[in-house]
């Protein structure tokens, strides 16, 4: 018979594997060593090394992106901080005029839901615009609504010191860079305190502005949603969110709030409030 043990009949007519043949346990393969370790997985192998250099690519990979999102949301503070001193603000007679008969509190009500207005209209058009479900990293449309509810909240906040009489001190760049330090740390500026100026444009306060940037844009990536949806989601985002803003600059700007009657007359000048 074909094969490899054929049988044959031996002396007393019995059968048998032939003479010579091999039983089938010698000539099975040997099975692998259970405790080896795959060949992948040995040290100093091409797969060992190929491995090594995957994962040192990933984390150079993860590096540069790192260093991408840190650039860009430099790129974004220095937008900020270049835009802030062009924002116009209306000083306190100029407001006075154009609310006549209100008192400080509701002139500054009048002024936050102006601001809840404007940052809500933003993010609505933002988000109308935008079609990623997640963007992949920093889109041009969050940069841009970033920088537009900044300058918004920036007019908001600067004006706000004006009706509760508490102008920072210098020139107009000086008096924008105290509202982007106001804006950054979320609560008003301290006027009293040369060293809070004087540090506006320093190293720590670029970083801490860094940082809000970033929380608004974790907070403003549903604006981004495809369709009205994001529209939708960003103009209630923006609104909440300078409103919220507002309330903690008014607490804090009210504790050390100066009464119209005691500012010099070129300051406070305008109708008298509603008795």
């Amino acid at each position: 018979m074909p094969g490899v043990n054929p049988f044959r009949k031996g002396p007393r007519g019995a059968k048998g594997p032939a003479a010579g043949a091999r039983p089938r346990e010698e000539s099975a393969p040997v099975p692998a060593d259970p405790t080896a370790l795959p060949p992948e997985r040995t040290t100093g192998t091409p797969q060992g090394r190929g491995r090594t250099a995957s994962l040192a690519a990933g984390a150079d990979h993860g590096a540069v992106r790192g260093g991408r999102l840190i650039a860009g949301l430099t790129a974004i503070a220095d937008r900020i901080i270049d835009t802030a001193p062009r924002i116009p603000v209306r000083d306190l007679a100029t407001l006075r005029v154009q609310f006549p008969g209100l008192t400080p509190e509701e002139l500054a009500d009048e002024l936050v839901e102006g601001a809840r207005k404007a940052t809500a209209t933003v993010g609505a058009g933002i988000g109308a615009a935008a079609m990623l479900p997640v963007p992949p990293a920093m889109p041009y449309e969050l940069a841009a609504e970033i920088i537009g509810v900044a300058s918004v909240e920036l007019k908001l906040i600067a004006e706000l010191h004006e009706v509760y009489g508490l102008r920072p001190p210098g020139g107009r760049r000086q008096r924008a860079m105290a509202t982007v330090t106001a804006w950054t740390e979320e609560r008003g500026v301290e006027i009293a305190d040369p060293a809070s100026l004087n540090a506006a444009l320093g190293g720590p306060m670029r970083r801490e502005l860094r940082r809000q940037i970033m929380k608004r844009t974790l907070r403003n990536l549903p604006n981004l949603m495809p369709f009205l949806v994001g529209a939708a989601v960003g103009a209630a985002v923006n609104r909440r969110d300078t409103g919220k803003l507002a309330k903690k600059i008014r607490k804090d700007l009210r504790a050390r709030q100066v009464p119209w009657d005691a500012l010099p007359d070129a300051v406070r000048a305008g109708p008298p409030p509603r008795g």
